[in-house]
């Protein structure tokens, strides 16, 4: 087992299953080291200021307070560090995410809308354009409003709660919402992304392993929230 996998599963992550989840899963290990060092580091100053400056040492309170400056060069450091490591790491990965997607002519496209309490796939078909959708047709037995007199909605598949998709190959998923604000969110991909009603959020991801994976939502979105699964 690997370093990144024992500490997926030391931290109740799901193991990782799309091309690009390696980052995801560094940065996120170099945080816990950071924040374990961190907690030592506390641990210890708190510890040794217990002993420093108990009762039975110092029975007086000293008011001239802290004369020299390693606090502050302490503290310093740390928000230095975490600077780095957001701006250096973090925001240039987030920004890899979702500024560069895949050529759309390589990958496949689905949309994905969000409803209390379920997602429905929609996918264009073999001629690889989606039919139109209207508003006004949404019924139970039409969750999208597919306007079957298109001829292009006439080999467009609609799915409810369940999505195949091929490996190694890049998949664009479009969010939007029917109701409120939804979350898109598949652990196992690393990608998770808020479906907004009335937008439509582009999101992508590669998977390489073989497996069924759930789709949960992760925003509350009613009393029904914990079954949106997927």
């Amino acid at each position: 087992m690997s370093r990144l996998a024992l500490i997926n599963e030391l931290f109740g992550m799901p193991p990782n299953a799309s091309e690009h989840g390696y980052q995801i899963d560094h940065i996120i290990e170099f945080c816990h080291w950071f924040m374990g060092a961190l907690f030592v580091g506390w641990l210890a100053f708190f510890l040794y200021c217990l002993v420093r400056y108990h009762r039975s040492r110092h029975p007086v309170a000293d008011h001239e307070g802290v004369t020299s400056g390693i606090s502050t060069h302490l503290e310093f450091a740390v928000v230095l560090i975490e600077a780095v490591l957001l701006v250096g790491f973090a925001v240039p990965l987030w920004a890899k995410r979702v500024n560069q997607f895949p050529e759309t002519r390589d990958a496949i496209l689905v949309h994905a809308v969000g409803q209390q309490f379920n997602w429905t796939f929609h996918l264009p078909g073999p001629d690889g354009t989606f039919g139109r959708r209207d508003v006004d047709l949404v019924s139970n037995s039409n969750p999208l409003g597919l306007d079957n007199n298109d001829p292009a909605a006439k080999d467009d598949i609609v799915v409810p709660g369940e999505l195949h998709v091929p490996l190694n190959r890049s998949v664009i998923i479009e969010l939007s919402s029917k109701d409120v604000i939804h979350n898109f969110c598949l652990p196992h991909m690393r990608i998770a992304q808020d479906a907004i009603p009335g937008s439509i959020i582009p999101m992508w991801f590669k998977p390489i392993k073989a497996g069924t994976y759930e789709v949960i939502c992760g925003q509350l979105c009613g009393l029904g929230h914990y079954s949106m699964k997927g």
